[in-house]
C-alpha cells in the first residue's frame, strides 16, 4: 500500500507530505484546491506522462516521492529482481523529478531507472481510475488477461501447457520461414558461408593454438635474455662461485654438532632440505639451458601463423575457440541449405503434427475459459444489481481465430470482448463504447470490485468516478467502494457525501494565498466534528445549518453502522 507521499513544487503545491493507511481514504475540498493535482502527482510517480507544465512557477524542478509497503510475495518483488533492484524491509520507494525543461529523473529504491521501468513497477503498485481515463477494463486487448486472472486456478496450468507447445511451434515456423524465403538470398547466403567455412577449414586451427604460439613467440624473441640469465643462475649455484659448495659446507658443520642440541638438529634438516632442493633445481635449469636453441626460421613461422590467426579473429571471433565454434554453426547451416528441400519436407511434417497438438491444447484452453466466463458474467450481474443496474446485461464474446491463417497467438486462439447493454431491448455493445458517465462509473466500479482481488494491485485510486450519480445509486456506490477497501487500500476523490461518510480516513484539501501573492495547497486529517461540518457542506453546498448538521450526523452514523 501507499504509506507516504511527498510532493514539492508541483503545480500549485509548494510542499506537502501526506501519510496514508489501509482502508478507505477520502479526499475532499473546494473546487480548485488541488485534490486532482495530488492524484496527478501519484500518476506521474508510477510512470505517467510528464511535462514542464507540472513544475511550480518560478522553481527549477518538481519532486514526487512515494513510500510503499508490500508483502514479500507481491508481483512487484519479481519486477524489482528482474531489473536488479534490492528489496529490503518490505518497502519500495519511488521517486520522480521533473525539471522545468521537461526532463525526468526516475529512481526506485535509490537506483536510477528508465521511465519505462518505473511505469512497469508502478503499475503493479497502484491502479488509478479517473472519469476519462482508459484503464485495462476499457481496452479490449486486455480483457483476455483479466479473464485468465479471474480463473487463474483452472486456466493457468492449461495456459502453461499451451505455451510450451506454442514456443516449439513458433521455432519450427521460423525455421520454415528461413528456408523458404527468397531463393536468391538463400543462394547468396550459401555462397558466403561456404567461402567462410573453406577459409576456416583451410587454416587447420587447433584449440588454444593462439595462446601456445604467443608463449613460444615470447621465448624465441627473448632467447639471449633467457640464456644469459640461466647461465648466471647456474654459475652462481654450481659454477666458479659454487654457491652449493658453501651451503654443503654449512650442512656438514651443522651435522657435526646436531647431536649436541635438539634445536640444531632441526636447523640441520632445514639446511639439508634446501641443499638437495637447490641441487635438483640447478640440474633442471642446466638441462633447460642446454636445450635452448635460437631458431630464426621458427620465429618467422610463429609470427606468420599468429598473423593468419589474427585475420580470422577479426572476421569470426575473439579466440580460436570462437572461430571453431562459428565454423561448426555454419557447417550445419551449409548442410541444411544444401539439403533444403529435404529439410523443408521434414519441417512441414513436424509442423503438421505440432499444429494438431497446438489445436488440441488451444481448444482445451478455450473450453476452460468459457466455463470461467460463465462464472464471471454471473458475478458481474450480481455486482451490477447491487448498483441498481439489474436490467443491465453483460456478456463475454469469444472471437475464435481457428479459421485465420495466423490463428495461434501467445495466449491461445481466443480474442474476447466485454459486451454490455444498459437498457432492455438494446443490443450488446463493446464496453469501450458504453454510454453515459453515470452508467460507466457504476460499470467500472462493479468490474473493479471483482478484478481488484485478482490483479494484486496494492492501492486503487478513484478520481471522481461517482460523477453523474445521486440518491440511492450514490449510496450503493459508497457501500461498494467501502467493501472494496476492506483489507486493502482505496483512495477516493469525491463530491458525494454518501461516499465521504464511509471514510476510514478523511483528508481535506485546502488552498490559501501566501504573503507573496502565491497560492499554497495544504492537506489535513479531519476530526469527527470537522468531518460532520465537511459532510454538511457537501450536502447543502452552502452555509451549515442545524438541519444540515443533523443530516450530516445521521449520514455518518448510518455509514458507521454499515461498516460495523
Amino acid at each position: 500500500m501507499l504509506a507516504e507521499l511527498s510532493i514539492r513544487n508541483f503545480a500549485i503545491i509548494e510542499a506537502i507530505t501526506v501519510s496514508f493507511d489501509r482502508g478507505l481514504t477520502v479526499l475532499t475540498g473546494e473546487t480548485g484546491a488541488g485534490k486532482s493535482i495530488i492524484i496527478d502527482a501519484i500518476g506521474l510517480l508510477v510512470g505517467g506522462r510528464g511535462s514542464a507544465e507540472f513544475v511550480r512557477y518560478g522553481t527549477k524542478k518538481a519532486e514526487i516521492e512515494g513510500l510503499f509497503h508490500i508483502d514479500p510475495g507481491h508481483p512487484t518483488v519479481q519486477k524489482l529482481e528482474d531489473v536488479g533492484i534490492e528489496f529490503m524491509d518490505d518497502m519500495v520507494v519511488l521517486r520522480r523529478d521533473i525539471s522545468n525543461a521537461g526532463k525526468s529523473i526516475c529512481r526506485v529504491n535509490g537506483k536510477l531507472v528508465t521511465l519505462g521501468i518505473l511505469r512497469e513497477i508502478g503499475q503493479t503498485l497502484i491502479d488509478i481510475h479517473g472519469q476519462h481515463e482508459h484503464q485495462d477494463l476499457m481496452q479490449p486487448d486486455k480483457h483476455l488477461s483479466l479473464l485468465d486472472q479471474f480463473g487463474d486456478g483452472s486456466i493457468a496450468p492449461a495456459l502453461t501447457e499451451y505455451r510450451e507447445v506454442y514456443q516449439r511451434y513458433k521455432k519450427i515456423t521460423q525455421q520454415m520461414k528461413n528456408l523458404t524465403e527468397n531463393e536468391q538470398q538463400m543462394a547468396h547466403r550459401l555462397d558466403l558461408i561456404q567461402y567462410q567455412l573453406e577459409e576456416i577449414t583451410k587454416a587447420e586451427l587447433v584449440p588454444n593454438e593462439d595462446e601456445e604460439l604467443m608463449e613460444e613467440k615470447l621465448r624465441l624473441g627473448n632467447f639471449e635474455k633467457l640464456f644469459s640469465a640461466l647461465q648466471d643462475v647456474y654459475h652462481s649455484l654450481s659454477g666458479d662461485n659454487r654457491g652449493l659448495d658453501w651451503i654443503g659446507l654449512a650442512m656438514s658443520q651443522l651435522e657435526s654438532v646436531a647431536d649436541l642440541d635438539e634445536e640444531l638438529k632441526e636447523y640441520h634438516e632445514e639446511v639439508a632440505n634446501q641443499f638437495y632442493l637447490l641441487e635438483e633445481t640447478a640440474g633442471k635449469l642446466n638441462t633447460y639451458r642446454d636445450q635452448l636453441e635460437f631458431d630464426p626460421a621458427r620465429l618467422d613461422f610463429v609470427e606468420e601463423r599468429l598473423n593468419e590467426i589474427q585475420v580470422l579473429k577479426r572476421k569470426y571471433g575473439e579466440s580460436v575457440g570462437d572461430i571453431l565454434e562459428y565454423a561448426a554453426l555454419i557447417e550445419d547451416e551449409v548442410d541444411e541449405l544444401m539439403n533444403r528441400e529435404d529439410r523443408v519436407q521434414e519441417l512441414e511434417a513436424n509442423l503438421k503434427g505440432m499444429k494438431a497438438d497446438l489445436t488440441v491444447e488451444a481448444k482445451n484452453l478455450t473450453g476452460l475459459r468459457k466455463k470461467v466466463a460463465f462464472v464471471l458474467v454471473d458475478s458481474i450481474h450480481h455486482e451490477l444489481r447491487d448498483l441498481y443496474m439489474e436490467k443491465t446485461e453483460f456478456a463475454i464474446h469469444f472471437n475464435e481465430n481457428l479459421t485465420k491463417k495466423e490463428m495461434f497467438h501467445f495466449s491461445g486462439v481466443d480474442d474476447i470482448d466485454f459486451m454490455i447493454s444498459t437498457n432492455p431491448g438494446e443490443p450488446l455493445k463493446q464496453l469501450s463504447k458504453t454510454a453515459s458517465g453515470g452508467e460507466l462509473s457504476r460499470i467500472m466500479l462493479a468490474l473493479k470490485s471483482i478484478f481488484s482481488k485478482h490483479q494484486g494491485i496494492t492501492s486503487i485510486i478513484f478520481d471522481e468516478v461517482d460523477t453523474g450519480v445521486s440518491g440511492r445509486v450514490a449510496q450503493a456506490m459508497a457501500e461498494k467502494i467501502q467493501r472494496l477497501s476492506a483489507g486493502s487500500q482505496v483512495l477516493v476523490i469525491t463530491h458525494l457525501p454518501q461516499v465521504a461518510a464511509m471514510a476510514d480516513h478523511h483528508l481535506y484539501i485546502s488552498k490559501e494565498e501566501t504573503g507573496e501573492g502565491r497560492t499554497k495547497t495544504s492537506v489535513g486529517n479531519l476530526t469527527t466534528e470537522e468531518q460532520i461540518e465537511e459532510l454538511g457542506r457537501m450536502i447543502s453546498g452552502a452555509e451549515m445549518t442545524e438541519l444540515t448538521k443533523k443530516h450530516a450526523q445521521e449520514l455518518l452514523l448510518q455509514a458507521n453502522q454499515i461498516k460495523s
